[in-house]
């Protein structure tokens, strides 16, 4: 057998190096390399490669992705729509998405029609899944709550005095040391925490538009007026079994939009805005232009009374400097 050779590893060679300086002898003129104790107190090398820095979390773990996944969906989604579902089977899910998708398709091929922007043809980004709560609710803490770069956020320390990397404020990711202490302040103070109990699905929206709402609505949580649901001569496949199964199964629990909570009742608001965002504005328009109408009118009705009280002054004044002429009047 050939002999086995003891390869130290790649970071013992550079502490190895790093421990040796120069030495240069008097008498022969030599320089020899000596090891240096007086280097031990030098910054240690880093172990970790930059696209793996330090985590609180262990990212080998299903739930740590999980984690990071949600952040970045809560971090760059606008609109999330959060509904209960119970004990889904997979047809069912696969008749509603399909319901669902073919649904937003239609209303982007109208809205193309009418001369619509292509960018606000959304239908295709929207997707409904289902995710974890337990792992969703940290991950919203971490969107609402963690400022980095906020000084009350200090390193902390061994007791040796020696700072680990895990607690580097460098480290801004999701799954930072700061992130979790960070959180760990605010345990169930979210709004939506209440919400993620049981088996939790979410709509998610590249943009805030009402249309687009209310077409989901009216598959996934119909009611009338607002949100009626297709007749069945248009849609039929939407009443098939497995579909009105799945429906009954989903409850509408509330959304998260641009940032702020909005319940069951503020949610389907929203969506029934009429002429989605080109009618917000109109009504924004409209308001704006009520307001302005009743600040005119009340500037103006305090400038009237202004002047009726000056001018009945004016009169009894004059009455009162000249009753020969008030005398005369009377007896003509």
């Amino acid at each position: 057998m050939p002999p086995r050779l003891r390869l130290r590893p790649l970071s013992h060679v550079f502490d190895a190096q790093l421990a040796l300086k120069p030495y240069t002898c008097r008498s022969c003129g030599y320089a020899t390399a000596v090891a240096s104790h007086s280097q031990s107190s030098s910054a240690p090398l880093s172990r970790y490669a930059p696209s793996q820095p330090p985590s609180h979390r262990d990212p080998k773990y299903r739930k740590s992705q999980l984690i990071r996944s949600y952040v970045s969906l809560l971090q760059t989604t606008p609109l999330i729509i959060l509904f209960q579902h119970n004990s889904l089977k997979a047809t069912e899910w696969t008749g509603i998405r399909r319901e669902l998708s073919s649904a937003l398709s239609i209303l982007d091929q109208q809205l193309l029609a009418e001369g619509a922007d292509p960018s606000s043809l959304i239908g295709q980004y929207i997707k409904l899944q289902v995710i974890n709560p337990s792992m969703f609710e940290p991950a919203l803490r971490i969107t609402e709550y963690y400022k980095p770069g906020d000084a009350s956020l200090s390193p902390v320390e061994s007791p040796n005095g020696i700072r680990s990397e895990k607690d580097d404020p460098a480290l801004t990711h999701a799954l930072s040391t700061s992130a979790y202490r960070a959180i760990q302040e605010h345990k169930n103070e979210h709004p939506l925490t209440p919400l993620l109990t049981g088996s939790i699905a979410i709509l998610t929206f590249p943009t805030v538009s009402p249309q687009h709402i209310k077409t989901a609505f009216s598959i996934l949580s119909p009611k009338a007026p607002h949100f009626p649901a297709p007749p069945r001569r248009l849609r039929p496949s939407l009443y098939d079994p497995p579909v009105q199964d799945g429906l009954k199964k989903l409850m509408l629990l509330g959304a998260r939009i641009d940032g702020q909570v909005f319940d069951m009742e503020g949610t389907r608001w929203v969506g029934s805005i009429d002429g989605g965002i080109d009618g917000l504005r109109a009504q924004l328009v409209a308001m704006l232009q009520g307001f302005s109408a009743s600040v005119t009118n009340t500037l103006e009705s305090a400038s009237r009374s202004l002047w009726f009280t000056m001018e009945s002054r004016r009169t009894q004044m004059e009455e009162e400097a000249n009753p020969t002429a008030k005398s005369s009047e009377e007896t003509k």
